[in-house]
């Protein structure tokens, strides 16, 4: 089991410690990236990470180099993509021949996209969970332009009420210029998931939400 992995930087070279959650006679494993604002250890992708090891997928968490720093704010996009290539291919060595499925949350999965789109990355499939479309409120600044040029089945999984996706008909209409993507709608959840009126914690979500998603992925990587 690989427990860290060397990347360089601008900065020069991190270590970047992964958290595993594994299953027994996993099908798949699973790169799991944390938003902007939250490291890999977020409740959110604990609840995930958990249930996915259930269901027989190896979950894989790492931190960005600017969590590892200490740092609250996102650093370049060029050492997110060197992460994402560096722990990608360091575990598609580790499991050769498993599917490797590239998954983030917000930001995460959207640096995952980014790499895939140049081919530093070859997922098996690639998830997003809530997808920063655009910052909120500025429908006029997207954030997609690469996301056509991704050659692996994509799947967006994004709430009604997320307001990095408003209007919905914008990200309906970015998924409908890819090549293989869905897109799954969370009724009335907003960008973390959380739904009004429904009191789950941040772990109950993140599992809740995997207990969605992740059969879905296993039926797609293993078709």
């Amino acid at each position: 089991m690989i427990d860290a992995v060397s990347v360089d930087v601008a900065a020069g070279t991190v270590e970047l410690p992964l958290l595993h959650d594994r299953a027994h006679g996993a099908r798949a494993v699973m790169i799991l990236a944390h938003g902007a604002g939250a490291g890999p250890a977020h409740p959110f992708l604990g609840g995930f990470a958990r249930v996915g090891a259930a269901a027989g997928v190896d979950v894989v968490r790492f931190p960005f180099p600017y969590i590892v720093a200490g740092r609250r704010l996102p650093g370049s996009v060029t050492d997110a993509l060197a992460s994402w290539t560096a722990v990608f291919r360091a575990i598609a060595d580790a499991h050769p021949g498993v599917p490797i499925v590239a998954a983030g949350k917000s930001y995460g999965g959207r640096m995952a996209s980014m790499a895939a789109a140049t081919g530093a990355i070859d997922p098996a499939l690639l998830v997003y969970l809530g997808y920063p479309l655009h910052p909120p409120g500025r429908p006029d600044r997207p954030r997609a332009d690469h996301l056509p040029a991704v050659a692996a089945p994509q799947l967006f999984v994004s709430g009604t009420r997320d307001p990095f996706v408003e209007p919905v008909a914008d990200l309906e209409a970015i998924v409908s210029t890819c090549t293989d993507a869905e897109l799954l709608w969370v009724e009335g959840a907003r960008h973390s998931f959380e739904v009004s009126g429904r009191r789950l914690d941040a772990e109950e979500i993140g599992a809740s939400t995997a207990e969605l998603i992740v059969p879905r992925c296993l039926r797609r990587v293993s078709a």
